[in-house]
């Protein structure tokens, strides 16, 4: 493999592709054992492997740079003709599903897979190719708008992730000022976001319309591979965040206000955990891809392969800069078995959990990658995904003073806390999105009067101080899951309360509690939701009680923490 910046894009030649899909779906109808069958089966892998890395690397470089007319144009191109491919993919599916060599096939890769290859089965469909194409565009709209904002602020032009530094800052007033300028960047983007959003919701309603679904949740479900539980085992989790984790977070914010010496928390006070300033990391970018390299290659025989092969290729991009997509993620080139992670450092201690959650995603992929033959099943779906991550975080305490100094205690107590506080906000997200899909002909200002009623639900705390446009309702805009992936982010709570069983366990036999990632992240998605966490001794977070008896040894490790 070359460095990452070497690397030559081509555009993928789909028409052609979906030619020789067809041809392997005859030779696989034509097959006489399962020998031949499988020899099939694996020509389409390889023939996927390689669109899937051509259309990831020019995603990859979108993103870098949404400016860049070239990989814009590839981006539309891709986004345009890749659901041509459902009509033969279904074809093959079905073959597989529904053929001689079905039991050869479950046999071979597993009851998952078959199970796998059915859901796709109900969610594939010519008739729906043109509202995904919509979909795509729309997303790219959206992107474009969001990636354009931008604000002048003391002498520096800052984007999102900008603002959002000072909004830790140790002078309220100036924590107040990026506030205010933060707000004032979406709700001059507002009426574009909410037409967006509009858009979003009629065409993802057509596709569940077409498919035969009573309503886009039952589609959105299964698009996330939902195959073990319903919005009715969500709706008793969420319940559990309320009345477990909110209670313990409005005693963290009352606790947070008077270390602050300040009558009451407001949303700008937020993120200021010291009055003294937040543990920020030390060094450059290069420094911190340097401790995180020495803090890898100590943590097991496998990370040390897996950041050693990520440094060696370059396979990062981390440093905002204007023109840039928000957020971070971490992706894939699947001819290289190679992952990515893309990021917007800012100076705080978030680039440090990027470092170490994307980090979580890229090494699951490195290994699941190189373990298991089928991309159906090298990744699970996003609640697992996100307990490699999410633990991964927890994972790398031990060294955290490579990037915090003595400050590293402060920031483990301001990690511990965000991980927990967040989560309010997490279920806050989903049961917005269920009411949106639940009652689709909501205006823009009804949509924003259900997120305000719903972070006085789960999030009583929060104060916008004044702020009409937040006031009411506008907060939700500034999380592009909601837009770019719709119901994904209970996941994250999901995937948090799994980890936080996972910590405790650190906290008593770090050497078991390894021993159980390492084997989650090898078992890929080769099972379901609730069979990978059973394997991995871990409960099931619909169970009851199950979020009091993850959550319990945090809050007291928080409350009792002395600061």
């Amino acid at each position: 493999m070359q460095k990452f910046s070497e690397l030559v894009y081509e555009r993928p030649d789909i028409p052609a592709v979906v030619k020789q899909y067809e041809a392997y779906n005859a030779a696989f109808a034509a097959a006489k054992t399962f020998e031949e069958a499988k020899a099939v089966f694996e020509q389409v892998e390889a023939l996927e492997t390689h669109l899937y890395t051509a259309a990831s690397l020019c995603n990859i470089r979108n993103t870098m740079d949404t400016t860049d007319e070239y990989y814009d144009a590839e981006m539309a191109y891709i986004n345009e003709n890749m659901p041509n491919l459902i009509p033969a993919s279904k074809v093959f599916n079905e073959a597989i599903v529904n053929g001689p060599f079905r039991a050869e096939f479950e046999a071979e890769y597993g009851v998952h897979f078959i199970k796998i290859m059915e859901n796709n089965l109900r969610i594939q469909d010519a008739r729906i190719i043109e509202d995904l194409v919509k979909e795509s565009e729309l997303s790219v709209e959206y992107s474009k708008i969001a990636a354009s904002c931008q604000a002048e602020f003391r002498g520096e032009t800052c984007n999102f992730y900008g603002l959002l530094k000072h909004m830790e800052s140790t002078d309220r007033a100036e924590r107040k000022e990026a506030f205010e300028k933060w707000a004032e960047l979406y709700a001059g983007v507002a009426d574009k976001l909410d037409e967006v959003y509009d858009k979003l919701i009629e065409v993802r309603l057509s596709m569940a319309e077409k498919l035969g679904f009573e309503n886009y949740t039952q589609l959105a479900y299964l698009n996330m591979g939902r195959l073990d539980y319903t919005p009715e085992h969500v709706a008793k989790f969420r319940e559990q965040v309320r009345t477990v984790i909110t209670p313990a977070v409005a005693r963290m914010r009352e606790k947070q206000a008077e270390r602050l010496g300040l009558e009451k928390i407001r949303y700008y006070d937020e993120s200021l955990v010291f009055p003294y300033g937040n543990a920020d990391p030390m060094g450059k970018k290069d420094d911190m891809v340097q401790a995180a390299a020495e803090m890898y290659a100590a943590l097991s025989a496998e990370t040390k392969e897996f950041f050693e092969f990520m440094t060696k290729y370059e396979l990062f991009d981390l440093e905002t800069r204007p023109g840039k997509h928000l957020g971070g993620y971490c992706t894939s080139l699947p001819d290289f078995k190679a992952p990515f992670i893309f990021s917007n450092f800012n100076g705080t201690s978030a680039d440090v959990d990027v470092l170490t959650h994307e980090a979580g995603h890229a090494f699951q992929c490195f290994l699941g990658e190189r373990l298991i033959p089928v991309s159906t099943l090298q990744g699970s779906t996003s609640e697992i995904n996100e307990i490699h991550s999410m633990a991964m975080e927890f994972f790398t305490y031990p060294w955290m003073e490579k990037f915090f100094g003595d400050r590293a205690d402060e920031y483990r107590y301001a990690h511990l806390c965000d991980a927990l506080a967040v989560v309010p906000y997490m279920v806050t997200v989903d049961e917005y999105q269920h009411e949106v899909y639940k009652n689709p002909k909501m205006t823009a200002m009804e949509r924003r009067a259900v997120w305000s009623d719903l972070e006085k639900k789960y999030m009583p705390w929060r104060d916008y101080d004044g702020n009409e446009f937040l006031e009411n309702g506008g907060f939700w805009m500034q999380k592009q899951h909601i837009f770019l992936y719709p119901f994904y982010y209970i996941d994250y709570a999901l995937a948090q309360i799994c980890t936080f069983s996972l910590y405790s366990e650190m906290k008593t036999d770090r050497s078991a509690a390894w021993s159980r990632y390492l084997n989650l992240c090898r078992a890929g998605g080769t099972k379901g939701y609730f069979d990978l966490l059973h394997d991995a001794g871990i409960p099931v977070p619909f169970e009851e009680g199950a979020v009091e008896s993850a959550v319990r040894g945090v809050i007291e490790e928080i409350e009792n923490a002395g600061y």
